[in-house]
């Protein structure tokens, strides 16, 4: 009943945010209702209206993809969001298989990223745990060391809100990404403690969670302002790694000859190691 109760509420959630006159219904005052009415909704998807009402109340697990793709049009979801319906209604056929061990970034990645000594770059697992991270990573922010889950970071360490100048774009991405990753698969335990977590204890992602954005997201700015070199504005990338399910190459650079690639460049700089001093044969500092 989870995966039914869960297709429900998404679809209540999405029908709610939808205005009739989005639609080509007419609204009026007098509606009690935020968004369409379920009635509305099934004229819309060409389904019988007892049926949709199955669905929200999740006594009929079992729609078609037409009829999926039906719903989908009639409350307007893009892409992303219709991928996430198609996987909320097939749980068992979608679900992510769970690492038996601990994920682990394979020795050739780890070589690969730490020879980038200008890039930052580190390596996400499912849960957003960082795997792995080459030194400018790290230098970019601490809380991209390997061992640390990042969302978590996001929404309950306080230095995130002044080092993400779009903390509240920011913020609304990950989330949207999130559950674009996990699809239906959202009774995982490591997964339902994270997310109780930040809702009991961060109010911003708990609103966020209730909204069920999903998006796909792999690319765009990220608007950083690090504590020694200043603003950054520098784009990122997220890969997915063949061969390891669920792990993310995330990189991060500048548009040459801007003034965060002269910064990133300093950061660079600033974290390389320092080089020994050459000695004499007496044993006294050289020149």
């Amino acid at each position: 009943m989870a995966a039914a109760s869960n297709l429900g509420d998404y679809l209540r959630a999405r029908r709610e945010r939808v205005r009739p006159d989005d639609v080509g219904l007419p609204g009026g005052d007098r509606r009690r209702v935020p968004g369409l009415r379920r009635e509305e909704v099934a004229l819309l998807a060409g389904i019988s209206v007892e049926y949709y009402l199955r669905l929200e109340q999740g006594r009929d697990q079992h729609p078609s993809d037409q009829v999926l793709d039906s719903i989908a049009g009639a409350l307007r979801l893009e892409a992303d969001a219709a991928t996430y319906l198609h996987e909320l209604a097939r749980p068992a056929r979608t679900a992510r298989r769970r690492p038996s061990r601990p994920e682990r970034v394979s020795a050739s990645v780890q070589s690969l990223i730490n020879n980038w000594n200008t890039t930052p770059a580190l390596v996400q697992g499912r849960y957003m745990v960082t795997l792995a991270a080459n030194p400018m990573a790290v230098a970019l922010s601490p809380f991209f060391a390997s061992g640390v889950n990042s969302l978590r970071a996001a929404f309950l360490e306080p230095e995130m809100r002044t080092f993400y100048r779009d903390w509240d774009a920011m913020t609304a991405k990950v989330v949207a990404y999130l559950r674009s990753v996990i699809g239906g698969d959202l009774n995982d335990p490591r997964l339902v403690e994270l997310i109780g977590e930040l809702s009991l204890h961060s109010e911003r992602f708990r609103t966020l969670w209730a909204g069920i954005d999903v998006r796909h997201k792999t690319s765009g700015v990220s608007l950083m302002l690090h504590p020694q070199v200043g603003a950054l504005d520098l784009r990122y990338e997220k890969l997915a790694l063949p061969g390891a399910p669920g792990q993310m190459l995330v990189t991060y650079h500048a548009e040459p000859g801007s003034p965060s690639h002269e910064r990133l460049q300093l950061l660079a700089h600033l974290a390389a190691p320092s080089a020994p001093a050459r000695t004499t044969p007496s044993g006294t500092p050289g020149p």
